[in-house]
């Protein structure tokens, strides 16, 4: 099987506008697990506190892959803190 040609690759910052995409994205990789994507008020809350924490990458228009960031206190929660 040939690989298929990439036309362009973006990184970006992520957006509401793109929540729907991000579901389908996620949903498609981790579809074996439980609670699989982020809800739509959780996406809008880390984009309200942390938006330049939350990254895409595109590739040919379709999101391909994110990295979601969340801001934590350590002074409160030191090492014992869960995801």
């Amino acid at each position: 099987m040939e690989p298929r040609k990439i036309d362009n690759i973006e990184l970006r910052f992520l957006t509401i506008e793109d929540y729907d995409a991000l579901k389908k994205a996620t949903i498609h990789a981790y579809k074996n697990m439980a609670d699989n994507y982020w809800k739509l008020e959780e996406i809008g809350n880390l984009l309200q506190i942390f938006p330049e924490g939350q990254v895409v990458i595109v590739v040919d228009g379709v999101i391909a892959g994110c990295a979601l960031s969340l801001i934590v206190d350590y002074k409160k929660l030191g090492d014992k803190h869960t995801y």
